[in-house]
């Protein structure tokens, strides 16, 4: 299983929300760069990096940090945040993301993302599935759809889509354990590659993580509070 830290931004700083709320933004590190070269000396392979004002603004932001992080790690990043025009996935591309999180956009204009697929290739996209009690939110968790979770990941895994990225809104930044039930049961009728994301707290945590069958697990607050070290994820790397 793949253990990827997450570096959110805003104002081009290393920041946490709990909930997805902008009110409750807590800065960890001014330079992002400096924790993706820490995470790196650990062994670290993947980094899972949001632009948060993009998600806000529709549109790509910080691609400076992501081609900054690109350009000082060997970091394999996969970026979300704001993508929601081709000009925007291609400066993701360029600016060093091996994979871009097609979140609000495969909400709001599926054919446009189904187009993406064919361009790019499934290996490039990542389905970023953020739930809340099931129903899929967008714009940064600001609006609310009627989609269920495993509905929406139905749609795109007819189209190629292999792997997902699905956040429990509900428990992001929360420090309460991740959803493993429900992570359990979008394997079973989707079989997909599902990188769960929101709420692990603990090794026991990403050790549940593992037996549920995720491909991997996004680990955020935990490592930034102090709860897990890196040198714990490096041995279980």
């Amino acid at each position: 299983m793949k253990i990827i830290p997450a570096i959110d931004i805003i104002d081009g700083k290393c920041v946490r929300l709990s909930k997805g709320d902008y009110g409750t933004k807590k800065i960890y590190n001014e330079n992002p760069v400096e924790i993706a070269r820490e995470f790196e000396s650990f062994g670290i392979r993947y980094l899972h990096l949001v632009d948060l004002d993009g998600a806000k603004s529709k549109h790509i932001i910080n691609h400076k940090v992501l081609e900054n992080i690109a350009r000082e790690t060997a970091l394999e990043i996969d970026f979300g945040g704001g993508l929601k025009t081709l000009g925007d996935i291609e400066t993701a591309f360029n600016a060093g993301a091996r994979q871009i999180t097609l979140g609000s956009v495969a909400v709001q204009d599926p054919a446009f993302c189904f187009q993406l697929i064919e361009k790019y290739g499934p290996e490039k996209i990542i389905l970023g599935a953020d739930c809340e009690d099931r129903k899929i939110k967008t714009s940064g968790w600001t609006e609310e759809s009627e989609l269920d979770v495993i509905d929406f990941i139905l749609q795109y895994r007819e189209k190629g889509i292999q792997n997902v990225i699905c956040t429990d809104i509900a428990r992001d930044g929360m420090l309460q354990g991740a959803s493993g039930a429900l992570y359990s049961e979008i394997l079973s009728k989707t079989k997909i590659h599902l990188v769960a994301s929101g709420g692990i707290s603990c090794m026991e945590d990403v050790y549940e993580m593992k037996e549920v069958g995720c491909s991997g697990t996004i680990i955020g607050k935990a490592i930034y509070e102090g709860r897990i070290s890196l040198k714990q994820l490096q041995d279980f790397i």
